[in-house]
């Protein structure tokens, strides 16, 4: 490695952590960490902080909370650190010009896409839910504009059939703490260039709304199968069902799917099997293989039909 670098550390989720574990243990001083401030979860609504700011305190590393980096004392209190980089994983706030020109190398960001496809918020999730069969993490090097910079590496990876959201998260995550000691050895000692993003091909990852998660069972069976592995585990595909002594409907959350070559003519939502295989629009189907009532744990679908009486005929809606 070259000599070790003086970093600031910008992320929130457990997405950010293996990233900041990484430069810990690559040697890089890590003078401080901003993440997202504390906040009221549980029941009781008690203040807690960000997966990364946990870390970081255990680490024994300062950790800084504001509310925006807009303020000029803000500015100032980031410039007086002398960094020679910051990196930024998921952190959740903009950051101003003056910020991202304070570092002596810049600011280096690792978004989990391939650039430019999905840029912005939710590039997990979109790139499943498009259909896409490949995606990657990649270190990029911050400019005003969303996700716009120039790119510094990447780590590409197959999106498998099964594949949920929570398990591409997790192997991106780690792919990004790989690639981020490598990026910043490579940025600091001139060895990579920050190539410039194809201006071809630009699609923009959306934050999840609620009207992404309804399931509509006339939409055809692949779509259908990518929404819900997608949105899995959080904030999970839903559709309802009325249990048969019940008056008003559950919702009922998808969280794994299967597309299956299954040729029917059946209304969209109808159960063609005793085992959860529905009718979508196009003629296939989709086999459903794990779910979650309100108020019950997620359970695989052998258990979930043991407690629910589901036969073929019945209607998903």
């Amino acid at each position: 490695m070259t000599k070790p670098l003086r970093l600031a550390f910008m992320g929130s989720p457990d997405f950010s952590v293996p990233v900041l574990a990484a430069l810990i243990e690559a040697g890089h001083d890590i003078v401080c960490v901003y993440s997202q401030p504390p906040r009221p979860s549980g029941r009781g609504k008690k203040l807690t902080p960000t997966p990364v700011h946990r870390y970081a305190e255990e680490n024994g590393i300062e950790v800084r909370t504001p509310n925006s980096l807009k303020s000029e004392n803000e500015k100032a209190a980031f410039a007086a650190l002398d960094l020679d980089a910051a990196v930024v994983v998921a952190y959740g706030l903009i950051l101003p010009q003056a910020v991202l020109d304070a570092p002596r190398l810049g600011c280096m960001n690792l978004h989990a896409s391939l650039l430019p496809r999905w840029r912005g918020a939710a590039p997990i999730q979109r790139a499943i839910m498009a259909g896409d069969k490949i995606t990657g993490i990649q270190a990029m090097m911050m400019e005003a504009g969303l996700d716009t910079g120039p790119v510094l590496a990447t780590e590409t990876t197959e999106i498998a059939p099964n594949e949920t959201a929570g398990s591409l998260h997790d192997r991106l995550s780690a792919l990004g703490a790989q690639l981020a000691p490598r990026a910043l050895e490579g940025l600091a000692g001139g060895m990579l260039t920050p190539e410039p993003q194809s201006e071809d091909g630009v699609t923009y990852a959306a934050k999840l709304a609620a009207a992404d998660q309804r399931i509509d069972w006339s939409h055809n069976a692949p779509e259908i199968d990518q929404q819900i592995r997608g949105l899995s585990p959080f904030p999970g595909a839903w559709f309802h069902w009325t249990p048969e002594d019940a008056v008003e409907p559950l919702r009922i959350k998808a969280l794994m799917s299967e597309y299956v070559e299954h040729a029917h003519d059946a209304p969209p939502g109808t159960l063609l099997d005793d085992d959860l295989l529905v009718a979508c629009g196009g003629g296939k189907a989709v086999r459903l293989k794990r779910l979650q009532k309100p108020g019950s744990r997620a359970m695989e679908a052998e258990n979930f039909l043991r407690g629910n009486s589901i036969k073929a005929g019945a209607r998903f809606e």
